[in-house]
């Protein structure tokens, strides 16, 4: 009897042990050390990380609930810099977008990957939470497929669409988000098959049309309506 009270009082210490390595508060009430916290009425983890005097250091990592024991995302702190770098995670473990942020602001480059893959899918830069540069996207063969140039947000100057192979199919030209500017349409070889300018998202002016690479028919926008 004495020696099961014995045990009984070991396995009580050892898990009151356990317990004390998590969620525990400095002399100031902040948080230090490993902390774990789950899904309230369940036991699936929300959260996992370490504090260090109420500041996040090193990784943490974030579950969704009834995602399983995969995270759905990790962020990585630094105790010399306020910026945060995050991987976000498919149900496999895979990485589907990874990148870094300043609150709640992304920053910098982030980088897309293909459906579970660890092929590049698109690039994109940010500068305080907005677009702010070059958004490039790619096939699964690496070949580019998209380009773009961004500014605060808004799409600006030459957006380039490409042909798997690498013909150019489409270009387009922008102004504050708005189509504005020279846009050529080609056929699969690259033959150039129709040419005009928007105005503010509204074709402008003389719009030519060619066949087998001979200008066809010519249009000048906006249309004149019948009888005015």
């Amino acid at each position: 009897m004495q020696y099961r009270i014995v045990c009984f009082i070991f396995l009580m210490s050892s898990c009151i042990s356990v317990a004390q390595e998590f969620n525990a508060l400095d002399s100031e009430g902040k948080r230090h050390g490993k902390w774990k916290k789950k899904y309230e009425g369940t036991n699936q983890l929300r959260y996992e990380g370490t504090f260090d005097h109420g500041k996040e250091v090193g990784t943490f990592k974030f579950y969704k609930q009834d995602s399983g024991k995969n995270p759905t995302a990790t962020k990585l702190f630094s105790k010399n810099s306020d910026t945060v770098r995050v991987k976000y995670f498919n149900s496999k473990g895979g990485v589907i977008s990874e990148g870094s942020m300043k609150g709640k602001q992304r920053t910098g480059t982030w980088t897309y990957y293909h459906k579970n893959s660890s092929k590049v899918m698109m690039t994109e830069e940010y500068q305080s939470g907005n677009l702010h540069g070059a958004q490039l996207t790619y096939f699964e063969n690496g070949q580019l497929t998209e380009k773009a140039v961004y500014v605060n947000g808004k799409k600006e100057g030459k957006r380039i669409i490409y042909a798997e192979g690498g013909t150019i199919l489409k270009e387009y030209t922008y102004s504050n988000d708005l189509l504005h500017g020279s846009t050529k349409y080609y056929d699969a070889k690259g033959v150039l098959e129709i040419e005009g300018n928007y105005k503010k998202n509204r074709k402008d002016g003389v719009w030519k049309y060619y066949k087998n690479g001979k200008l066809s028919e010519e249009k000048t926008f906006p249309l004149q309506k019948r009888g005015s």
